[in-house]
């Protein structure tokens, strides 16, 4: 556990220049430690990040030199596998290793921590989450949303007093990274292969998932998704209260399910029923389900849950409409980094072949034949772009007209040439970023400025 009274007076060290680094090395910086930031990467690469750094941080850029073995305690950047060179030689000299979030939390005084995880719909979930929260808390009190989600923890959770909630979205990266977290309320929206190219394997990835209850009070609670076999499994080693919900089936064991139009809620403090938020897809009525069991437990009236649900209207780069052009609609699904998120746009957003498919990017080592299904049923033409492509097209083949396209940009406009109106041009990539783009928000805002220049 990250302990600031027991590190006082050693230097800290903390490793990547990404935004949670900067964020890190900031907040240490002002809380009185001495710091180095060590970042493989060239000064180039990272100067506009290292704008926004304390003066009192100290740097190095283009590797990792001797002085990182001279700190007391280490932060690491969650893309960097634990098996890297640095972090082996830090371990080999007993210099503790720390998460980002766990950093960032010691030095939050907020009265609740919620916790979301999952494969997929972690940002839906979240923001939802926290504004389901704004909406219980009286004024001053308020939730602040942080983490994956976009803003650093180390940014956000400082900020919180005993009055406010922190609202946090935890990637795999930074559990697996996090030696003790305990969240109030926690949840596993859902587990299918994701960073099987960073954890080695699914029981390794599964293991990383299990952090985010395995030092919970007996208070708190985790909430699954009782679809999801993973799931199932990993509520029986819950520390805290399981609760559960689906949008296959009613009652029983479930604490919150759809019937009817509606999502109903069955929990100690609470029995009621709810419409829920004007969002495509069955998997936003499971989103909807867990952040309301979360809220619920943590205080939250159903009115606040009504509240929040009636005016919900998603979030950015998660099938966001991006205009019309022609008669086709353009859907921003750039956070789809992975092939079970763009099944969920897929089945939310197929109507008979009426989607042009814009797939590719970094590849991250899961395969892309169960997409095979839903394209022979919903999709008029596949549009691949980056270094994804060449695979995308062999595991695809057969399955509808495939056009290599490179680059985003050139497939928004070729499928133009192929797509009617009232067809749908989806771009959910299945693949990560980092080839083209600078990850995927940076993708989606790009998509979406040249899908206005199109129109």
């Amino acid at each position: 556990m990250f302990d600031p009274e027991n590190l006082k007076g050693k230097k800290a060290l903390v490793i990547g220049a990404g935004k949670s680094g900067v964020a890190c090395a900031n907040l240490l910086s002002a809380k009185g430690f001495r710091v180095l930031l060590t970042e493989g990467r060239s000064t180039a690469e990272v100067k506009n990040a290292l704008k926004a750094l304390r003066r009192t941080v100290e740097v190095e850029t283009g590797g990792h030199s001797k002085a990182v073995l001279n700190c007391g305690f280490a932060v690491k950047s969650p893309g960097m596998p634990q098996a890297s060179p640095l972090i082996a030689a830090l371990k080999k000299k007993k210099i503790q290793v720390f998460s980002e979030i766990e950093t960032a939390l010691a030095f939050s005084r907020a009265g609740k921590l919620l916790a979301v995880t999952g494969t997929n719909g972690k940002t839906t979930t979240t923001v939802l989450l926290g504004e389901i929260m704004n909406a219980a808390l009286s004024r001053p009190a308020r939730a602040l949303v942080c983490g994956n989600v976009g803003i650093p923890a180390s940014e956000a959770a400082p900020k919180a007093g005993p009055r406010d909630a922190v609202v946090m979205e935890v990637s795999s990266y930074q559990l697996e990274d996090s030696l003790h977290i305990a969240p109030q309320a926690a949840c596993v929206l859902n587990i299918t292969p994701d960073h099987l190219d960073h954890h080695g394997s699914m029981a390794a990835y599964i293991k990383a998932k299990e952090r985010i209850f395995k030092f919970q009070p007996r208070s708190g609670c985790c909430v699954f998704n009782y679809e999801d076999a993973n799931c199932r499994r990993l509520a029986k080693a819950c520390p805290s209260a399981p609760l559960f919900f689906s949008s296959k089936r009613s009652g029983g064991r479930l604490n919150a399910w759809a019937k009817g139009g509606k999502l109903h809620f069955k929990t100690a403090g609470a029995g009621f029923s709810v419409a829920p938020p004007a969002l495509p897809g069955a998997h936003n009525l499971e989103n909807a389900m867990c952040a309301a069991l979360m809220a619920l437990h943590c205080g939250a009236k159903p009115a606040a849950v009504k509240k929040t649900f009636a005016s919900f209207r998603g979030v950015e780069h998660r099938l966001e409409p991006a205009g019309k052009v022609r008669g086709i609609s353009f859907i921003n699904d750039s956070k789809a980094t992975n092939v079970d998120s763009t099944l969920v746009a897929l089945k939310a957003l197929g109507r008979g072949r009426n989607i042009c498919l814009i797939l590719g990017g970094q590849d991250k080592g899961n395969p892309y034949a169960p997409l095979l299904p839903l394209i022979r049923r919903h999709v008029r033409a596949v549009f691949t772009i980056g270094a994804a492509a060449p695979k995308i097209e062999k595991e695809l083949a057969g399955s509808c007209p495939i056009f290599t396209s490179i680059t985003m940009e050139n497939a928004c406009s070729s499928l133009l040439e192929i797509a009617a109106g009232g067809d749908t041009a989806l771009f959910s990539p299945a693949c990560a970023s980092f080839d083209q783009f600078k990850d995927f928000e940076d993708r989606g805002r790009k998509f979406k400025a040249f899908v206005r220049k199109l129109k």
